[in-house]
């Protein structure tokens, strides 16, 4: 039966097909070859090639990929009908004719009836009964000891990350939490310190949360905090502000300096709480502590000893800005009031620099000025017992009338005004005496060595031994993120007073406040700085810039500080919370791991601390008042074979990378100022040539044009707008 005919009706799909068909899009190629004039007409001469020449017995033009470009395939879309796989096989079967076949199904699913009665079976409680206990040993054997770790990975560098259980962690593990809100709220550390002596003792600084300085706040204190009982601080160190800054006494670690965010300059002993410190009973016995306690017998229990300053600085001669940063001088020496470095006959640190955002560094000394006489007569009245709740008399003769000993401005190099100081370091010079030793070795920090602060006077400076081999020199930080090396030597200006030098170097390398300024602690040149997008490593002697300097982060950095048991390694905190671990041997573009999320908040201040050499502490704390104790893994505590001479290969070879670069950056400056010349000379040619274009050769010119002009008009192809060229 033939089929009936039916009209086409469009659906739309002429109109598919169409657009689906290929067709020219693009303008066609066109080439054009030419020969030279000369040989136009030149008969043209063919010879025979040689087929033993050619391969295979005729020349071909083998194509080749041009390295000059390459055409990048764009994506396009094209329609192909559905059609299937085609798959050829072969297999010692015997074919069958293939039919196509379905099957559908539903999941079975079981009622809640059933689950009840499974729940409540016999069967289900024998099989509980009989695999608990095989659990619950297999749990306490993992307790016990991780059976699942790779014992060769454990016989060698793997077993320094291998913890006391035989575990492997490679993460920062909790060790001690202290929170500071708890007593004291509304306030944020600014900095922290480790006890130099005693372990476990851990001080904190606090500061408002906000910039407003003059505003009613709870009194200010250094909480001083103890692994043998965390829930509360051990001792409060009364403070007239907050503290941004604060460090221990080398020679004597219960000596305590602080600066001020009024500017002032604080000094606390804490000689009498030592007991109270050292000693390691449960939270909740009592302590016993040195001196007269009748006042605190009824509540010592419950009350955390205060303990008041022994000297603040006088306000009109202290800084005019919040004290950023203070250190002690080394005991090795100590400067006059002209910053000449001389001998320390005490050898012990009587002596110590702050720096502030008034454009000063101002060095103090912690001694005496007054006569011997005088002195003498003071130290003959005797001395009633000091109680807990009276201020030690250690640095009464400086109370409110403490000085400087000179100030140390920072002019700027190149243009007027003065550099910001934030953060800075200083040279930790180390002499040894006639018997070889050095005298930190023999002071050994024992207290007991060290001469009561209130009897000591400051000598004369002439009867002092200048020290020839001090370095003078310092790194700083300032505030709008340069790194100025200078002297703080003073020198004396033609009119005979003295002045501080104009710094050395100044590299704009940091985009905004420099929070890091530190030193080495295995190589004594060579200086860690950082801010809040990057840092830099910079080595003594090299004054063309850093030798290191780490690319922009995504996440702001806001502290570092370098491991001290290993020389390539070193910790940033940010401001996300997050814990970087760099490792300069390893990886220099970026960290080799990033411990996520250990704090929710900012990173205020990080500083580690070796308890032993299998156990290393990383203390950070944060602007929301918590400080939290890591145990950092083994693997970034142990210090490789040769690990400070592979450092000192690396920063040699970055300084070899910083000298070429600066080499080619001279001669590439040399071409372009060529190239620049060239151009001029040639710019200038060019003018002086139409300049000496002589009135003949213009009158000629004119002449033509007015030729043009009558030829064009006569044959009509000048408009009848067109005006004449002036004569």
């Amino acid at each position: 039966m033939t089929p009936d005919l039916r009209q086409w009706i469009s659906l739309g799909s002429e109109q598919e097909i169409a657009e689906e068909c290929g067709g020219e899009s693009r303008e066609k190629l066109l080439f054009k070859f030419s020969r030279v004039r000369r040989k136009f007409g030149m008969p043209v001469c063919f010879s025979d090639c040689n087929a033993a020449e050619a391969k295979d017995g005729f020349v071909e033009c083998a194509s080749y990929q041009d390295s000059r470009f390459s055409i990048q395939r764009l994506q396009r879309d094209c329609g192909v009908q559905a059609v299937p796989r085609i798959l050829s096989s072969a297999a010692q079967t015997e074919w069958k004719v293939l039919r196509n076949s379905a099957t559908q199904y539903t999941p079975r699913e079981v009622s809640d009836q059933e689950k009840q009665e499974i729940l409540q079976s016999e069967s289900l409680k024998d099989f509980c009964k009989m695999v608990t206990p095989r659990v619950l040993r297999a749990l306490q054997q993992e307790q016990i000891m991780n059976v699942f770790v790779d014992d060769w990975m454990a016989l060698g560098t793997g077993a320094l990350t291998v913890d006391s259980f035989g575990k492997v962690h490679q993460d920062l593990m909790i060790y001690q939490v202290f929170s500071v809100h708890t007593l004291i709220p509304d306030k944020k550390i600014s900095c922290i310190n480790w006890h130099p002596t005693i372990q476990g003792v851990i001080a904190v600084a606090l500061t408002d949360t906000t910039e407003e300085q003059f505003t009613e706040s709870k009194p200010s204190v250094i909480l001083v905090y103890s692994f043998a009982d965390p829930s509360k601080p051990q001792l409060l160190l009364e403070c007239p502000d907050g503290i941004l800054a604060f460090e221990f006494c080398p020679s004597d670690p219960n000596i305590i300096v602080g600066g001020c965010v009024n500017g002032q300059v604080v000094l606390w002993d804490i000689s009498s709480h030592v007991t109270h410190l050292q000693c390691q009973l449960p939270a909740g016995q009592k302590a016993s502590i040195n001196g007269d306690t009748s006042d605190l017998e009824d509540h010592s229990e419950k009350r955390t000893p205060l303990v008041h300053h022994c000297a603040v600085s006088a306000l009109e001669n202290s800084h005019k800005a919040p004290v950023t940063d203070v250190r002690w001088l080394p005991q090795t020496f100590e400067v006059t009031r002209t910053g000449l470095p001389v001998e320390n006959k005490l050898q012990i640190c009587v002596q110590l620099a702050t720096c502030s955002a008034d454009c000063s560094l101002l060095f103090w000394d912690v001694r005496t000025s007054k006569p011997a006489a005088l002195e003498r007569k003071q130290n003959s009245v005797p001395r009633q017992q000091m109680t807990l709740s009276s201020v030690p008399d250690t640095f009464k003769h400086l109370d409110r009338t403490w000085k400087p000993l000179f100030k140390v401005s920072l002019p700027k190099i190149k243009k007027a005004g003065e550099y910001a100081p934030l953060k800075f370091s200083l040279d930790q010079y180390t002499c040894t005496d006639k018997s070889g030793s050095s005298p930190e070795a023999s002071l050994g920090h024992n207290c007991l060595d060290v001469p009561v602060y209130s009897q000591l006077r400051m000598p004369s400076a002439k009867t002092l031994t200048p020290l020839e081999d001090v370095n003078t020199k310092m790194f700083i930080g300032t505030e709008d993120g340069e790194i100025v090396y200078t002297d703080w030597k003073l020198e004396k200006d033609d009119g005979g007073r003295l002045r501080s030098m104009k710094p050395l170097l100044c590299c704009n390398v940091h985009h905004c406040s420099v929070n890091t300024v530190q030193r080495s602690p295995f190589l004594k040149d060579v200086v860690l700085t950082g801010s809040s997008w990057n840092f830099a490593i910079w080595r003594e002697g090299v004054e063309d810039g850093p030798l290191f300097l780490s690319p922009t982060s995504e996440h702001q950095c806001t502290s570092a500080c370098w491991s001290p048991s290993r020389a390539a390694v070193f910790y940033v905190g940010r401001a996300d919370g997050n814990i970087e671990v760099w490792n300069l041997l390893e990886k220099s573009s970026e960290p080799v791991q990033v411990y996520a999320h250990h704090t929710d908040s900012k990173i205020t201040s990080m500083q580690p601390w070796t308890v032993s050499a299998k156990q290393q502490l990383l203390a950070v704390a944060d602007d929301h008042g918590m400080v939290r104790v890591f145990e950092i893994p083994r693997k970034y505590c142990a210090p490789t074979r040769n690990e400070i001479a592979a450092v000192k290969k690396f920063l040699q070879l970055e300084e070899e990378k910083l000298k070429d670069f600066l080499k080619r950056s001279v001669v590439w400056g040399e071409e372009k100022k060529a190239v620049e010349d060239n151009k001029k000379k040639t710019e200038q040619g060019d003018r002086t040539k139409e300049a000496h274009v002589g009135p003949e050769e213009n009158m000629a010119y004119k002449e033509y044009l007015l030729l043009e002009e009558k030829i064009l008009r006569s044959r009509g192809l000048l408009p009848a707008t067109a005006t004449t060229p002036e004569s």
